[in-house]
């Protein structure tokens, strides 16, 4: 106890020595209880998720300046250890990457940053945000009160903070980094590692702290953070779990409002996209009401919205079965397109009003309700995927098999037992080939026989003698183990048995990591009533990655070395490469392929991968949990862009269309008593509507002042309609890009029904 007494007292005392040196510049960002302190004023702030490594630089203005006419002043982002540091001692700052860039962006558009080090992150991403190597370092145990451990996240968080510094970006230098993250979600796994728990919180606490960015620094779901560190909330309601606080002098932030959510096979839930899983997507009205709860009873003053935009997941930086779209519904989607309640009776004060089911109201006089957060002013869009070309030329395609290895010679490794899968790929590949020989005698008998395969991995697909016998997969909340069981023939003599396994994804988050396993666990051949010959202490031989893969097959430059044949040759296999060149689609609108017909592999456009697909693994829908692709079009050239998959289960490149992506349709609904928005300078409520990439309003499907019945998917005019509804949307906004309608009795020519509280729904068509 002593001992971290002393710890949170030199904190203290290292933070107030900052806080005056930079006071002395006059620009200074302190706390109280109530807010963030800046230069001397409390700010409400309200801020975005957006991750640079999970879009590219020539998205970032379009981006942040959304998010700036979205109503955010803040940018928070993590920073990911393993794009940056891939090797040790290697740093990467460029492309994707380039975090000073992405920094200045959002200063250059007036925007503040919260910068999330971390430097584990979990984020849904590839092993938490950990570079692979540290597995490896001797004796290291991952975020505990390890030295090892310890010496590598000092020395890239001091990484980190040195770069902004130099580049001049923490608040009190002139830049927009007013907040900063230390560790993430420790608290949930803290009880596994004992006394060692507590005794580093506090160090990384002193770490962060003692490197005198003069700007606060937060622990998230950390209620024992040290002082002067601010403990912060994650979640979905943080106005009801939220703890507060742990000192009356700290403010009350929400780093994570979760934006949308995932509706598990087993009825578990998560906030992001899981193959095999539907995803929910969380209304607005209920995101304000949360918003509004953690203000009036929290007394919170800084919100996140995790995420506002999610991105790709390109390449395989994706955690385990999380799809390469990450939070596609939130505000602003994949694309960086902007993305009906019961309404029950409430006796108050012997007054009915209806109010929805979950909202926060504000009553005038006791009587009329002039704000609820169930009624949200907000444009909605229906996005359109348009196929606007189809690969279906079989003579553009070209196919090559992926040959199964069978000799054990050849072999990148070799081992009297069964390897651990990351430990033998570096987590640099998906796949891990384990090649066994099994002797079959004549005096066995029955030449079918069961193979019996127990894996910690995600997918195993079996081979004996080059011939398939069959695949198993699992799933983010199923069993770890996957077993096949499967009949197979053998020959007599020697029998080859070649077993890939294949990982969707590294874990992201849990106690002690660097200790997880995967990979295949127990091979055993059955032949009739003989017991299970286990086969875990033979001769193994190892194959890393794919043969493509080695090859590069995958880029321009890497494609002489491997036989490719005419599709309309092909003899099924269920793992095949193919390729084939398309043209860019004109215009500005995103840019996707449709995977549909296609099952589980992963894709590339001009070298650069556009993550993993995995469409044959259905949700409970029965629809893929993504059939679109992103590809920036950051990757492509005006023609011949090469286009690689490599697909395991079968699939038919043919039917594969390139697709842009715009939304056709917005709308608006906004009561007479809705609150503007935030970046309006009016007084009065407005339906505000605009088309995206460029495109007018072309035509106004519906338009009803009064009580109109439904939402932007399903309208009809109620029983108070001003019949000049239509006529004045119309003449305000076609041929526009976008268009302000005020809500108000005098624009439509006066009041259509006195003493029935109206309303303005507006649907039209961006074509």
């Amino acid at each position: 106890m002593r001992g971290g007494m002393a710890i949170t007292a030199a904190l203290v005392v290292v933070a107030a020595a900052a806080e005056s040196r930079w006071a002395e510049l006059g620009r200074e960002i302190t706390y109280d209880g109530r807010a963030l302190v800046v230069s001397g004023a409390r700010r409400m702030f309200f801020s975005g998720d957006m991750h640079y490594a999970r879009s590219t630089p020539e998205m970032w203005p379009k981006l942040i300046a959304k998010a700036k006419n979205g109503g955010l002043d803040v940018i928070q982002t993590y920073v990911f250890w393993n794009v940056h540091e891939p090797i040790q001692g290697q740093y990467n700052f460029e492309g994707r990457y380039d975090l000073v860039k992405f920094i200045r962006e959002i200063q250059a558009q007036g925007l503040y940053v919260s910068l999330r080090i971390g430097p584990f992150v979990e984020a849904e991403w590839k092993y938490g945000g950990f570079p692979f190597w540290l597995h490896d370092v001797p004796s290291i145990t991952f975020r505990s009160d390890n030295e090892p451990f310890k010496q590598h996240m000092q020395n890239f968080v001091t990484k980190i903070v040195t770069m902004m510094k130099h580049e001049g970006l923490y608040y009190p230098q002139g830049g927009p980094i007013i907040i900063s993250q230390i560790e993430n979600e420790y608290q949930m796994i803290e009880p596994a590692f004992g006394a060692s728990g507590p005794r580093y919180v506090r160090w990384a606490a002193a770490m962060a702290v003692g490197l005198q960015t003069g700007v606060p620094w937060m622990m998230c779901k950390q209620n024992d953070a040290p002082d002067p560190v601010i403990n912060t909330c994650n979640g979905l309601i943080c106005g009801e779990t939220f703890v507060g606080p742990n000192s009356p002098n700290k403010p009350a932030l929400w780093t994570e409002n979760w934006t949308s959510r995932s509706n598990g096979q087993n009825n578990s839930a998560f906030s992001y996209p899981i193959y095999g899983n539907d995803t929910k997507l969380r209304a607005p009205e209920d995101i304000a009401f949360a918003v509004a709860l953690f203000i009036a009873r929290k007394k919170g003053s800084f919100v996140s919205y995790y995420m506002y935009h999610g991105g790709t997941n390109f390449g395989r930086f994706a955690a385990s079965y999380v799809t390469t779209s990450y939070y596609d519904g939130a505000p602003l989607d994949e694309y960086v397109n902007f993305d009906q309640h019961n309404t029950p009776k409430v006796e108050f004060r012997n007054i009915s009003l209806e109010l929805a089911p979950k909202s926060i109201s504000v009553l005038s006089d006791c009587r009329n309700v002039v704000f609820e957060t169930a009624k949200v002013n907000a444009q909605h869009g229906s996005r359109t995927a348009n196929a606007v070309q189809s690969l279906n030329d079989i003579n553009n395609w070209k196919a090559f098999i992926e040959p199964v290895p069978q000799d054990l010679s050849k072999s990148t490794y070799t081992g009297n037992q069964l390897f651990e899968q990351l430990t033998t790929t570096k987590d640099e590949t998906d796949y891990l080939w384990y090649i066994v020989s099994y002797k079959n005698r004549a005096s066995d008998g029955n030449q079918i026989a069961h193979l019996y395969v127990k894996s910690l991995a995600h997918i195993l697909h079996a081979f004996v003698n080059n011939e398939y016998v069959g695949s198993v997969h699992g799933s983010h909340d199923g069993p770890r183990n996957i077993v096949l069981n499967t009949h197979m023939s053998l020959k007599e003599g020697d029998n080859t048995i070649s077993l890939l396994s294949v990982m969707v994804g590294s874990p992201d988050s849990g106690a002690y990591m660097e200790r997880r396993t995967f990979g295949i666990q127990t091979v055993g051949i059955q032949q009739g009533q003989q017991p299970m010959h286990l086969l875990n202490n033979d001769l193994w031989g190892y194959q890393v990655g794919l043969f493509g893969e080695k090859d590069s097959i995958y880029t321009q430059e890497g494609t002489n070395s491997v036989r490719w044949m005419d599709i309309n040759n092909l003899i099924y296999h269920p793992l095949t490469w193919y390729k084939t060149t398309f043209s860019t689609p004109p215009g500005n609108d995103a840019v996707t392929l449709n995977l549909t017909s296609m099952g589980k592999g992963e894709v590339w456009v001009n070298g650069e991968s556009i993550g993993r697909y995995w469409v044959s693994f259905k949700a409970p829908s029965g629809q893929p949990s993504q059939s679109l692709y992103h590809i920036p079009r950051g990757f492509l050239t005006p023609k011949d862009n090469l286009l690689v998959l490599v697909e395991e289960m079968g699939g038919d490149p043919l039917q594969i269309t390139v697709n842009t992506m715009s939304v056709t349709t917005v709308c608006g609904n906004v009561d007479e008593f809705s609150v503007p928005p935030l970046q309006s300078r009016g007084k009065v409520p407005k339906v505000r509507i605009w088309c995206q990439g460029g495109n007018r309003i072309s035509s106004i499907e519906f338009a009803s002042y009064g009580n109109p019945v439904g939402d932007c998917r399903s309208f009809r005019i109620g029983s108070c309609h001003a019949e000049s509804s239509e006529s004045v949307v119309k003449q305000s906004c076609i041929g526009r890009r976008g268009c302000s309608i005020p809500v108000m009795a005098a624009k439509f020519g006066g009041d259509p029904c006195p003493g029935i509280q109206k309303s303005l729904l507006v649907v039209a068509d961006c074509r």
